[in-house]
């Protein structure tokens, strides 16, 4: 990344549904926050779109956001809480409630947060455990995308979640719940 005097350039950008994708240009005018704590860290788009920065562009995106009062924000990580079925960690039926409780306090209803992670199944447990990844504290949206793009899994999951344009874009709406509710 390259922070410009009001822009962010994206050099390269790994996921191709994004709209950096394979580079560009970002306005400080359409962020509408950034969370610098989050692993990696993100910065949301005023269309609501999750972009994400390395971890060694962290520091200047704290700053950039500084110069330009965009909010920096610790916010509900709606993926994080539905991908958490597929970590290499059991849980007990408390936690398991617990988690979906606050999916529903998202604005998410126990149907939908069910059929999310059906969807999902095959590909994050292709992710996670067939790959060999094994991780168990956290799997996001960074890692979900990383799955659609084909990383650690076997890519012959990825039709049967459709138009990966389309599933991009749900991903983005699903990150952006809690902001919009």
């Amino acid at each position: 990344m390259k922070f410009g005097p009001d822009h962010i350039v994206f050099t390269t950008y790994a996921f191709p549904w994004a709209s950096v994708h394979p580079h560009g240009t970002l306005t400080a005018s359409s962020i509408r926050d950034a969370s610098v704590d989050a692993g990696p860290p993100e910065i949301r788009t005023r269309a609501g779109e999750t972009l994400f920065v390395s971890w060694e562009d962290k520091a200047g995106l704290a700053q950039f956001c500084l110069r330009h009062s965009i909010p920096l924000v610790r916010r509900f990580d709606v993926w994080g809480n539905l991908l958490e079925p597929f970590l290499d960690t059991e849980f007990g039926p408390e936690h398991e409630a617990a988690t979906d409780a606050r999916l529903r306090s998202a604005g998410l209803p126990q149907s939908e947060i069910d059929a999310i992670r059906e969807r999902l199944t095959p590909l994050m447990r292709s992710y996670n455990f067939d790959s060999g990844l094994w991780e168990w504290c956290d799997l996001g949206l960074f890692d979900l995308l990383n799955a659609l793009n084909g990383s650690l899994v076997d890519r012959a999951l990825l039709p049967a979640l459709g138009d990966l344009n389309e599933v991009y874009q749900w991903a983005m709406e699903i990150a952006d719940l809690q902001q919009r509710t």
